[in-house]
């Protein structure tokens, strides 16, 4: 038997790759315990997603496990031992501005967790390919010291530095630089999920994501960018736009995407590889572009306001270089653009608020 282990398998990606692979695995074990609630809310609570996973795939069993529970976690994989061939990490403390809150949950989760699933596939099936979405906040704040230029909607790398010309890749320092304390335990994770492969011989990826997006996202205001404006554009909430003149920007992978590409790297699959991961010069916009956007799809003016504060290690320009990735795989592309993406938000956000 074939079987993937997917952890936070009700939040965008992990839900995402529970459709994917539940086509070409037999069995697709998934681990969420809806943290995404205590961090956010309830209006971020994933059960509506958990429950249209089960309904709809009928080779999906579902754990209610916490990832910081090392033993639970440890008796999960050795039920299922050399059967597992895939681990897709998702589960997370996503938010750069919530890790404050609780630096010692959002370590723990972020870290100590991906450390307890490291360990957990080291022992009971340590050939599988194991798969971490980390960020592209492992940089900390280091690519606003790149020469950007202020254009009418948008930063923009400036023209002498052609070496951004496809955005930033992977060996921008992720030292000496302002992380936020989630950039920190993102940083503890991928560098472990690195370490294993380099230093045990173990099947291990690490994708930096930019703006991880898609129409399966339940969007925050801490948390989820662009599924969070699109629900402000619908239902008419107030949306802050925090510093940078509304020109800071963010490029955006459809969840499809990304995890096509972990389809790709665990066909042939690398030891320790870190990949940056996002919609490149493909897919990307100012936050003045997607508001733009946003109304024009919704059909809504928005009410949001500035504020001058920006936050605390935020990126002014992001544009990941997926150069490597590529040319490792040179099969993938991307499928779906910035209109794709907002427009299959705006269709199912429609629908989850009429029956919510």
């Amino acid at each position: 038997m074939n079987i993937a282990i997917i952890t936070g398998s009700a939040g965008l990606i992990g839900s995402e790759a529970v459709s994917f692979f539940s086509e070409k695995f037999d069995l697709i074990v998934g681990i969420d315990n809806n943290f995404r609630a205590r961090f956010f809310g309830e209006e971020a609570s994933v059960e509506w997603n958990r429950k249209r996973i089960e309904e709809s795939t009928p080779n999906y069993k579902h754990y209610h496990i916490d990832i910081r529970d090392k033993e639970a976690v440890n008796n999960l994989f050795a039920e299922y031992g050399n059967d597992i061939k895939l681990i897709v990490h998702t589960a997370a403390q996503p938010s750069h501005d919530w890790a404050a809150n609780d630096p010692i949950l959002d370590f723990t989760v972020n870290a100590n967790g991906t450390l307890n699933l490291l360990e957990a596939t080291r022992q009971n099936c340590e050939k599988a390919v194991f798969i971490f979405t980390s960020t592209n906040k492992v940089y900390g704040d280091n690519p606003n010291f790149l020469p950007l230029e202020e254009l009418e909607t948008r930063w923009e790398v400036a023209e002498s530095h052609a070496y951004y010309e496809n955005g930033i890749d992977e060996t921008m320092s992720i030292d000496d630089t302002k992380h936020s304390l989630f950039g920190a335990s993102k940083v503890a994770a991928d560098v472990l999920v690195q370490e294993y492969g380099k230093y045990f011989g173990m099947n291990t990826g690490v994708f930096r994501g930019g703006c991880l997006t898609g129409p399966n996202h339940s969007g925050t205001q801490l948390h989820g960018f662009l599924a969070y404006l699109m629900k402000c554009a619908i239902i008419g909430d107030h949306y802050t736009v925090f510093g940078y003149k509304g020109k800071q920007v963010r490029d955006n992978i459809h969840s499809w995407d990304l995890v096509n590409m972990f389809w790709h790297f665990y066909q042939n699959p690398r030891q320790g590889e870190a990949y940056n991961a996002g919609g490149g010069r493909h897919s990307n916009c100012s936050m003045q572009e997607a508001i733009a956007i946003c109304e024009t799809v919704s059909g809504n003016k928005m009410n949001y306001t500035y504020s001058e504060t920006n936050r605390i290690g935020d990126h002014m320009w992001w544009i990941s270089d997926v150069s490597k990735f590529k040319n490792h795989f040179p099969d993938w592309n991307w499928k779906y653009d910035l209109n794709d993406i907002l427009e299959q938000i705006h269709t199912s956000m429609s629908k989850r608020l009429i029956n919510a």
